[in-house]
């Protein structure tokens, strides 16, 4: 009781500074992101540290992960000389490659592979919510603020992964009996994943009701893409952990486990949004 007490306390105050973090200002979105960016990173360094061949700076790390979402923020929210954010990433890169060549480590390519990893797969996805944070996707005919339409759709992204974790744990829980990824996850079954499906979809037209910046079946579709790859992200975090012989990726978050736990699906669905949003925008 205590502990459910704990996780429930805590997935609230977790879901209200990421619905207010990400509506309420622009600034407010960076800073969230920033500091989510930064600990992310720190906590998978972190996790690959624990191998025997493998030593990653973590603070160098970090320091570029939060780089990285600034310089994106600032190119994408049109700060005049944005680009030139990009320097303090692209410097930090450069010296976590030539640093190798002094520190006499063990396993220098392991080092490179898991620095460069921790900016793509890490960074990265959350670097590009800022397209979406700064995008005009209402049509100017719609009710929804132009500068609006970018934080719903951020917001959006997190209230599908939200609602199919949601979906999968009931449905799994009551009738979930064949295994989804049983070498990976052995907890996930067909029927939850189905359920999160379903609640996604209905969420999504209760979206396209009051935010109509995307039509009915745009939002329906956006809703599988995100429960699709926010499904493979959580495998592969799985994946990460089986290799590592962990149970959870830290213990910032109380009955919840790490930053990578709550975020890992939205590592590939954020991207995958991106990808969609803009390939809609150009048709």
């Amino acid at each position: 009781m205590k502990n459910l007490i704990t996780r429930a306390l805590t997935g609230i105050l977790f879901v209200a500074v990421m619905i207010g973090g990400i509506l309420y200002s622009p600034a407010t979105f960076g800073l969230l992101f920033t500091i989510i960016t930064a600990l992310s990173v720190w906590e998978f360094t972190g996790i690959v540290n624990q191998r025997a061949d493998v030593t990653v700076n973590r603070m160098i790390t970090t320091m570029a992960g939060a780089c990285l979402f600034i310089a994106f923020f600032g190119y994408a929210a049109g700060i005049d000389g944005g680009a030139v954010l990009f320097v303090p990433w692209l410097l930090s890169m450069v010296y976590l490659l030539i640093s190798e060549l002094y520190l006499q480590r063990e396993s220098p390519l392991n080092n490179w592979a898991y620095s460069m990893l921790s900016q793509i797969y890490v960074a990265l996805p959350f670097s590009l919510l800022c397209l979406l944070e700064f995008s005009d996707l209402a049509p100017t005919e719609t009710e929804v603020p132009m500068d609006f339409s970018g934080s719903w759709m951020v917001l959006a992204i997190y209230v599908c992964l939200w609602c199919s974790d949601t979906g999968a744990y009931c449905v799994g829980s009551l009738i979930g009996r064949h295994k989804l990824f049983p070498r990976v996850s052995p907890g996930k079954s067909w029927e939850g994943s189905i359920g999160g499906v379903i609640l996604c979809l209905i969420v999504s037209q209760v979206a396209a009701h009051y935010l109509p910046f995307l039509s009915s079946i745009e939002w329906a579709i956006f809703a599988l893409v995100v429960v699709v790859f926010g499904t493979w992200g959580d495998l592969i975090e799985s994946l990460l952990k089986r290799q590592m012989g962990i149970k959870d990726s830290g213990k910032i978050l109380p009955g919840h486990g790490g930053m990578l736990d709550r975020f890992d699906s939205s590592l590939l669905a954020i991207p995958a949004s991106v990808i969609f949003l803009y390939t809609l925008a150009s048709l």
